[in-house]
């Protein structure tokens, strides 16, 4: 592993923040140890934070779930395929007349609300209404 990569890891800051004075006594760092004893050295060295992400946390801002727009769209993504699939399995049941009406609807409303986990658990509710 890089130098800089095993520093940035070591210290819980980005890439971008390590700044290497002498490569040459870097590359001696094989283990987080190693790393630690160069930055007090004084042969790597931390950049702060920039000016934008300095001032965000100093208001409090930045870091809540609203920032994190990637993870909330693997979640989207796991549930629009989920109620999806169980959807399309409560219109093929009440075309077949495994299901009536009302009982479409209520099984389509308890899905909405998240209490139906997959297509299965959708399957053993319907079993044991008959």
């Amino acid at each position: 592993m890089k130098v800089k990569e095993l520093a940035a890891r070591t210290l819980g800051v980005g890439k971008s923040r390590i700044r290497v004075v002498d490569p040459k006594e870097a590359a001696s760092a094989l283990t987080r140890e190693d790393v630690r004893r160069l930055v007090h050295k004084g042969v790597i060295k931390v950049l702060p934070p920039s000016g934008v992400t300095r001032r965000k946390e100093k208001k409090g801002r930045g870091r809540g779930p609203g920032s994190r727009k990637m993870m909330l769209k693997r979640k989207k993504e796991r549930w629009m395929a989920r109620i999806r699939a169980i959807r399309k399995l409560l219109r093929e049941l009440r075309e077949k007349g495994k299901i009536d009406r009302k009982t479409y609807r209520e099984l389509y409303r308890r899905a909405k609300g998240g209490e139906i986990r997959s297509k299965k658990h959708l399957l053993s509710l319907v079993e044991g209404r008959e």
